[in-house]
């Protein structure tokens, strides 16, 4: 499992599988929420996560396989795109300077 101090996160990709729009909408209500932090927020397809990712979101029926390409970078899976606790503890630890696990 790869971690990340929350202040140490310059780029967030939330990674989908193709045709998922609800992804794009969760990317631009994280760019919002983390605006204030300088961290950028991408939206990817989980094939083609950037190398310059620091942490990676994506609905849990993609974590396996986004591990997989993410290497040592932080996966963190969720499943609600709006709402999920997964995502909220991920803009906390953003925000807050604490540990970000995947």
């Amino acid at each position: 499992m790869a971690s990340i101090a929350g202040n140490d996160v310059k780029k967030l990709v939330v990674a989908c599988d193709a045709g998922m729009g609800s992804s794009v909408l969760l990317a631009n209500q994280l760019k919002k929420q983390l605006k204030k932090n300088g961290v950028v927020v991408e939206h990817s397809p989980v094939d083609s996560i950037p190398d310059d990712a620091d942490v990676v979101l994506t609905h849990s029926q993609l974590a396996d396989r986004a591990r997989r390409l993410a290497g040592d970078r932080p996966v963190v899976p969720f499943n609600l795109f709006v709402g999920d606790p997964a995502v909220t503890a991920v803009v906390k630890a953003i925000q807050g300077g604490t540990t970000i696990d995947g």
